[in-house]
Parts: C-alpha cells; structure tokens; sequence
C-alpha cells in the first residue's frame, strides 16, 4: 500500500513537473511572437521622441488618426481596471482572432482581424499565455472613433486552425507574412471600397504619414524593377531587420525593425522564401 501511494505521489509530480513545462514552452513561444514577427508593441506601446516610453511596454495609448477612423491602441498588459485582466482567456483569444471584444463591440482597424483569423490554434493560446505574463500598467486610453460602419463580425466563427506544415518553407513564410506578422496588410494596395486587392499582394504604396514625414509601402514582390526580384537574400534581410535599403538608404517607419531584428534565422529563411514565391508585381 505504501509503495503505491509512493509511485502514485511520484507520478503526480512528474505530471505537474511535465505540465509546467508545457506552460513555460507555450509562454515562450507567445513571447517570440508577440515581441518579434508580431511586433505587438510596434502599435500597442506608447512612443516618445526617443522610442518607446520606459514602464509603458504595451500598455496602448498611441493614436493612429485617419480619414476613416480616430483609432486608439488598447491596454493589453493585464491590469484589471485599465487593461485585460479582467478579460478571460476566451475572451482575450475572441478578441485577437475574431475582433470581439467581451462586451460585444466590434474592434476596428487598423487592428488586421481578416488576417489574424488565420493564427493558429497553438500560437493563438501561446500569445494569451505570454500576455498574462506582461507586467500590468494602469493606463487608462480612450475608446476608438470610426468614421465608417464597422462590420457585425469578420466572419463565421473561427473553430480551428492548424499550424503551417513544418517542412514547407512558402507555407511557413505565407503563415508568417499573414497571420502572425501581417506585412502583407501594409504592402498590399487597397481596392476600390476600401478593401484590400489580395491580387496585388506585396505590391506596395500605402501612404503613412508621421513625423517622419510620408514613407511609402514598398514593393516586396520580386519584379526585378519596381520589387525586390534584384536584390540579394542579404539586403532583403538587412532590409527587414535593420531598415536599411539595397542601396544603403535609411528606410522610415512604421514597419518594426526592432521587432523583427529578433526573429530566428528560420524565420526569416522562411519568409524570403515565401516573398521570392510571390507573383512578379509592377
């Protein structure tokens, strides 16, 4: 009797040594998105003149004022009054994948919900896990006004979403230039009506006016001329994680180099990849 209360005490422990394991691996994985190809703070953490503010690490409040909306970015550290700590993970991962928030309201861009429906499963809860985690901050910001209606919903209920198969780099660098680090939002003309012409993916030239003046989406399709088709894996690279062009030229925000500095060398093989596999755009 006492040898199998023994090997059953034994047995729990392993149980709960394995499933923390599993937690710190799923808190980890949310980090390395949330923190690189995410670049959630890129939109989500306050800026100053010299960066982003000490103490203010997604705690929202930036203002992104356009002819369609007066958009404020949210709290997301988990403070209970002023940010999601009351929210539960349910709610949190609604909110990323599907644009709801607890009460009902519908999040507006420039948040890119259309892609985000497309994260997975595993990364989805990975980046709730790593959210609780963020040292909460009272920051109380303002709701968001939107000059346009904003759609009841992005769509039927997201219900499941596998990750990208591992052994395929396109596939890999589609998932990582979509759903998780949504460049192709930015790089990608709009249409008539306001909505993206996905048949000109990666062909650039969105405006974004800042206080660096305008800078312009690029073309990251490989047409030889007006895309990327001429430069070398290294200067894409350099391009992506430090701004700076092929020809050495300084390139402005609001792309998150910083952010993207920190994606693993995989990654990024498997991001080229998936650029060097779209359709030649002029």
């Amino acid at each position: 009797m006492i040898g199998r209360g023994i090997a059953l005490a034994v047995a729990l422990v392993a149980a709960a040594g394995a499933a923390r394991a599993q937690d710190q691996e799923l808190v980890a994985r949310g980090r390395y998105i949330v923190e690189s190809i995410g670049g959630c703070g890129n939109c989500h953490t306050p800026q100053g003149p010299n960066g982003p503010l000490p103490g203010q690490h997604l705690a929202g409040g930036a203002v992104f004022d356009e002819p369609p909306f007066r958009a404020v970015a949210s709290n997301i550290t988990p403070d209970p009054e002023t940010g999601i700590g009351r929210w539960t993970d349910a709610q949190l991962a609604l909110a990323i994948r599907e644009g709801k928030r607890p009460d009902g309201r519908i999040i507006g861009p420039p948040m890119p919900i259309e892609l985000y429906r497309g994260i997975s499963d595993r990364d989805l809860s990975a980046i709730v896990a790593y959210l609780r985690t963020v040292p909460p901050v009272r920051n109380a910001v303002p709701a968001s006004e939107y000059r346009i209606p904003l759609p009841p919903a992005y769509g039927p209920s997201v219900t499941a979403v596998a990750d990208p198969p591992a052994d395929d780099p396109v596939a890999r660098g589609r998932y990582l230039a979509g759903p998780l680090g949504h460049c192709v939002e930015c790089h990608t003309p709009m249409a008539a009506g306001g909505a993206r012409d996905w048949s000109r993916t990666g062909a650039g030239g969105q405006p974004f006016p800042g206080p660096w003046g305008t800078s312009v989406a690029r073309n990251i399709t490989p047409h030889p001329s007006a895309g990327i088709g001429a430069w070398s894996d290294v200067q894409v690279v350099r391009a992506v994680t430090g701004g700076v062009s092929a020809d050495g030229r300084r390139l402005f925000p609001p792309m998150g180099y910083a952010y993207y500095a920190r994606m693993s060398e995989g990654d990024l093989r498997d991001l080229l990849a998936y650029l060097r596999s779209l359709p030649p755009q002029p």
